[in-house]
């Protein structure tokens, strides 16, 4: 019971941390993608950058930077649905869909949601890159659970 509840707070933790990200103003939202590029940036050349080349990096990688986050966010999302759904049924295309259909929901929802908050817009482009970091996990989380479930499987076997 104990980790049905834990992870049911990981998926509203996760969910959370999407709605804050997606109530920032357009102005909030991009220096965070500012901060980021020009740390990394900073972080792999070894040194400072430049405002010019801070400039030519925000530019460059902003688009990147904005859309592996959605990815990377709604990747963890599905993997933590996924997770929770596996409580109550097995591994199945419908356990599998089910998660899926929810992450989806969710980033329609985000999407709604950024309509409201100044300077943000809701994108289809968003939406599917979500669904994609979502559907990724499930791949991911698929092969992982095949692959443990054969490991013991072997090991019973063997013994």
């Amino acid at each position: 019971m104990i980790r049905k509840i834990i992870k049911l707070m990981l998926i509203l933790a996760c969910m959370g941390s999407i709605f804050s990200l997606s109530s920032d103003t357009a102005d909030a939202s991009s220096q965070k993608s500012h901060f980021v590029i020009v740390r990394v940036t900073e972080s792999f050349l070894g040194r400072s950058l430049s405002s010019k080349e801070e400039k030519y990096y925000t530019k460059h990688f902003v688009k990147i930077v904005r859309k592996s986050a959605h990815f990377s966010l709604y990747f963890i999302l599905g993997l933590l649905v996924l997770s929770f759904c596996m409580e109550y049924m097995e591994l199945s295309w419908r356990s599998m869909i089910l998660s899926l259909f929810v992450v989806f929901l969710y980033a329609c929802s985000d999407e709604v949601h950024q309509l409201f908050i100044a300077g943000r817009s809701g994108e289809v482009l968003d939406v599917f890159i979500d669904t994609c970091g979502g559907f990724f996990s499930v791949i991911v989380y698929n092969c992982y659970y095949r692959v443990r479930r054969r490991y013991y499987e072997q090991k019973k076997a063997a013994s």
